[in-house]
């Protein structure tokens, strides 16, 4: 498959990226508003992988550009530029899936907590900016991007994915499943988006008060 992830210089896009560059076979493209910065973060990637023995081509490219050569358009940027960022992309989606994994935290002296959107979560952010009839997909929210984008680290984590689009869940599941250690859990509809991005700031939270659990997933057993 064709994957863009707009916002792919970042650090949950620069993990996804390396991770099914390193893991499958899909195509990748990582979007930015800047194709220059794009260029230089694709670059960058190849050369990562090729220290690793892995010769793959990481094409950076405009948002726009990646999101209109895509099958999958992941959206990998902060919560509060996510609407920007859809709106950007819409004539450009075409049949494209959607995919959503941000969450909107926000921080005070006792630590992170979610910030809940009035339509009910980030996910359902995306949907709302999104052209009528994209498939919307929430998934990836609970990952954390340094050992994500640590290739020598070792994955044993799970990630809900919902929507309401069954085909393109279940298309999402297989790409999530593609990423070695990665397992990826039906959560429902998209109407459930907001339980699952909470949990994100709970794992930041139990992280910063216990030694030795630093970039933490979630696993269901």
């Amino acid at each position: 498959m064709e994957i863009a992830i707009l916002g792919g210089t970042g650090d949950i896009g620069e993990g996804l990226a390396l991770r099914w560059a390193k893991d499958t076979d899909h195509t990748l493209m990582v979007g930015s508003r800047d194709a220059e910065k794009a260029a230089d973060s694709a670059a960058d990637y190849e050369a990562t992988l090729a220290d690793r023995g892995r010769s793959v081509d990481v094409d950076g490219l405009t948002n726009p550009e990646a999101a209109a050569r895509a099958d999958v358009v992941v959206a990998a940027v902060p919560a509060y530029h996510l609407t920007d960022t859809v709106e950007a992309v819409a004539d450009d989606l075409g049949d494209a899936i959607l995919v959503s994994p941000a969450v909107g935290m926000k921080r005070d002296e006792d630590g992170f907590h979610y910030n809940r959107p009035g339509v009910g979560s980030v996910t359902e952010l995306a949907a709302n900016a999104a052209p009528e009839g994209t498939p919307i997909v929430g998934a990836f929210h609970n990952l954390a991007a340094g050992r994500l984008s640590d290739l020598d680290a070792t994955l044993e984590w799970d990630t809900i994915v919902v929507g309401d689009d069954g085909d393109a869940k279940a298309t999402v599941r297989d790409l999530a499943e593609g990423i070695d250690g990665l397992r990826a859990l039906d959560g429902g509809p998209l109407a459930n988006a907001a339980e699952i991005e909470g949990l994100t700031p709970l794992l930041i939270n139990v992280a910063r008060h216990n030694d030795g659990l630093h970039d933490l997933g979630v696993r269901f057993n």
